[in-house]
């Protein structure tokens, strides 16, 4: 009847019916237990044990069971030991249900050895001791040791199991072992386990993780019965090649979908740079009776509007997971911080930050990267030390966005110090990004011998980043020689980005070599790399425009362009001088962004841009004049990092 009650009307009416009962048996309680674990609701469940135990009620080996997979879930180590204690004192034998949900606890709370010390003990294993024992091995990347277990069970069962074959693929799976997956995928057509669902449902995540979508959709269409998970794999598979339209597809074709199944669909549109048809698709799953939004839903759409800087739209989102409860989610707030640092709006980010209980390492990197973003070298450095104060341990990202921090601001001392903690202190190994951070931050200062002599006492090549961030500081100090060396080692690395081509053309450029100024651009055109086109985008009542350099395709195009002239006018007061440049850098994309904002926004509202390329030194210098004339606030997001523009000055400090 519970059960019943469970599935119909859901666990709270449930509950409701079991607390009427005048007399409950122990059959009761089990159902209650395991309906509350199978709900999420575990520390509930415990609960329950711990009641039934009061009142005189003799646990059995379905209690056990049920609260020690409970436990499992929990990860509660604590809690599992001492029910297993019970467990040896009132139970005669340890059946093999009891002992596979021992198994699963100590596996997953990473007691392997205690694990297959019970698995061990029994004399009587089943088929679920086997799978769970193995599932525990891969889960601390024993893989060998999983398969060793596979083939032990075959032949003391003398049979294959559907649950114990779908583990082991998982196991090739996460190793992308497409050879061993594909022994399995023979062994199940011998045995006939092929029809399994779950099985099948294996081995299509296999062959897409391993990028063979010809066998993905061979087993699917082989599969005569499918349930969600068979059609949300391949709307994922096809997602991971970027292929949306055949992912829509598959979407298209299932007769009842999930809110798994629609955030796959959700993710797929967003990861892959289709933000606006993502946005839609959630408006299409809001407007499902059966179908309730997850935090995973939450946090696909607060990347999607940190991509394209979708400040209304990101508030729209904020008020739904208030009203879903989700907002204080720590995977959901981690998000919405990003989403905040990314649209410009790095006080909300601090906001929501501060009132975010039980913070996690993503939460802390989240808003000390926003920091960095912004330019805020010196809060983000606090924030890290705060960090490192409440007890968190920092890891890979958290270094790499301090050390940003710390090359954004010219923090010289500060960057060296976290440079060498992290090794010293928390034994991470320094990767490409960390150098990549550092030498920037040497090299703006600079410092440009010991950038160089840091790149020579790296124990990994170099990449063209490294080398990038050195040919930029050679820019800044005007350093031709070593400008030469720099790009001599990005051009052997064949990176395809114009950047480094462009910025070595300027740096000769500025230092009257015409000619080899030409020579790199011929260089370019015989290598076939084209300059990255420039473009800047803004929203304006819920619609996104985007503006190109010398661009004539907006519908005001006339109005934006003399406005901008007007506004030149304006700056030309103030002293500046119309640079002798062509004609796409008077009109840049950030400055007929920069005219149609003050064209369509009201004077109270700070006005946001995003940019794809880091902004020009001319861009620059114009829009802060241009801050000061009209009395504006600009927020503009760069490639690399914010600029805040208010009554003439930015917050970058000229330092970018």
């Amino acid at each position: 009847m519970l059960a019943g009650y469970a599935k119909l009307y859901g666990i709270d009416h449930a509950i409701e019916y079991y607390e009427e009962k005048a007399e409950r048996d122990v059959v009761s309680w089990n159902m209650m237990i395991a309906a509350l674990s199978q709900s999420g609701r575990v520390r509930e469940a415990l609960g329950l044990v711990v009641e039934m135990h009061r009142k005189g009620v003799r646990l059995d080996s379905t209690t056990y069971t049920s609260s020690l997979t409970a436990c499992a879930r929990l990860f509660s180590l604590g809690w599992g030991k001492q029910l297993h204690a019970k467990v040896i004192r009132s139970l005669p034998q340890i059946d093999p249900y009891v002992a596979s949900a021992l198994i699963e606890l100590y596996a997953k709370c990473g007691s392997f050895k205690e694990a297959k010390r019970v698995f061990n003990s029994l004399q009587d294993r089943n088929s679920v001791s086997w799978t769970v024992l193995i599932g525990g091995s891969l889960q601390y990347e024993c893989f060998s040791k999983s398969v060793e277990l596979f083939n032990q069970m075959r032949a003391e069962l003398m049979a294959i199991d559907q649950f114990a074959l779908a583990t082991l693929i998982s196991g090739c799976f996460n190793r992308m072992d497409l050879c061993l997956g594909r022994q399995l995928h023979s062994l199940c057509l011998k045995s006939g386990h092929n029809r399994a669902i779950v099985v099948s449902n294996s081995l299509i995540s296999l062959y897409a993780k391993c990028g063979d979508l010809q066998n993905a959709e061979f087993v699917f269409s082989s599969m005569s019965e499918r349930d969600i998970v068979s059609w949300t794999s391949m709307i994922t598979a096809y997602s991971q090649i970027g292929n949306i339209i055949k992912a829509r597809e598959f979407f298209d074709g299932m007769d009842t979908r999930n809110a798994i199944t629609w955030n796959a669909m959700l993710g797929a549109y967003i990861q892959h740079g289709a933000e606006e048809d993502g946005l839609k698709m959630y408006s299409a799953m809001l407007s499902q009776k059966d179908v309730t939004p997850d935090w995973v839903t939450y946090v696909t759409l607060f990347r999607g509007c940190a991509d394209i800087g979708a400040n209304k739209l990101g508030d729209q989102i904020i008020g739904h997971t208030v009203k879903a409860g989700l907002i204080l989610n720590v995977s959901v707030a981690n998000a919405a911080i990003t989403m905040y640092s990314k649209c410009g709006r790095i006080s909300e980010a601090q906001k929501l930050f501060d009132l975010l209980n039980g913070k996690d390492v993503v939460s802390w990197n989240a808003m000390i990267t926003g920091y960095s973003q912004h330019g805020m070298g010196k809060q983000a450095a606090k924030t890290f030390d705060d960090m490192l104060s409440k007890g968190a341990k920092p890891d890979y990202i958290s270094y790499v966005a301090v050390l940003s921090g710390c090359s954004h601001s010219g923090l010289v001392q500060e960057g060296k110090l976290y440079f060498d903690m992290m090794t010293r202190v928390h034994g991470i190994s320094p990767g490409l990004e960390h150098f990549s951070c550092m030498v920037d931050l040497l090299g703006r200062a600079g410092h440009l011998t010991e950038a160089k002599d840091l790149i020579d006492k790296m124990p990994m090549k170099p990449t063209a980043e490294v080398w990038g961030a050195l040919l930029s500081a050679c820019k800044i100090h005007g350093n031709d020689e070593l400008a030469e060396l720099a790009a001599k080692h990005v051009f052997e690395l064949d990176s395809p980005d114009s950047g480094s081509y462009m910025l070595l053309a300027k740096i000769y450029s500025d230092a009257g070599k015409s000619d080899d100024s030409a020579q790199v651009r011929k260089l370019m055109r015989d290598k076939g790399i084209k300059k990255n086109p420039g473009y800047s985008w803004m929203e304006v009542e819920n619609k996104v425009h985007v503006f190109k350099a010398d661009d004539v395709s907006h519908p005001q195009v006339i109005a934006i362009r003399n406005k901008l002239d007007e506004l030149m006018e304006k700056i030309a007061h103030l002293g500046y001088v119309r640079t002798e440049s062509p004609r796409s850098e008077i009109h840049h994309s950030e400055k007929l962004a920069v005219a149609f904002g003050i064209m369509s926004l009201p004077a109270w509202m700070p006005i946001h841009i995003m940019k794809n390329l880091r902004i020009c030194g001319d861009c620059h210098t114009v829009i802060k004049l241009i801050s000061s004339v009209t009395d504006r606030e600009f927020v503009i997001r760069d490639g690399v990092r914010f600029h805040h523009f208010k009554s003439g000055s930015c917050s970058c400090g000229d330092y970018w």
